[in-house]
């Protein structure tokens, strides 16, 4: 802080830069939780993709084998 007097002699005090605005502290800290979250999240998605085994298709029916084969041109065995 510093003293001054203007031209009439009246002396005040300039005050310095007071800090971070509060709003910008809040916003750093939100925005820093968010990118936080967001970078946890693809650690354990990239984390999951290499130890978790790849999911086991469904046996298809034999109905729908049986129909496929037909749309193809092939009888199915057994008529």
């Amino acid at each position: 802080m510093a003293e001054f007097t203007d031209s009439k002699g009246n002396a005040f005090i300039e005050e310095g830069v007071k800090g971070l605005n509060p709003g910008l502290i809040v916003l750093l800290v939100v925005g820093g939780l968010v990118l936080l979250i967001l970078a946890g999240n693809y650690a354990l998605y990239m984390y999951a993709q290499k130890t978790l085994p790849a999911r086991k298709k469904k046996p298809v029916s034999k109905k729908k084998m049986k129909r496929e084969r037909l749309k193809q041109g092939v009888s199915a065995p057994g008529e």
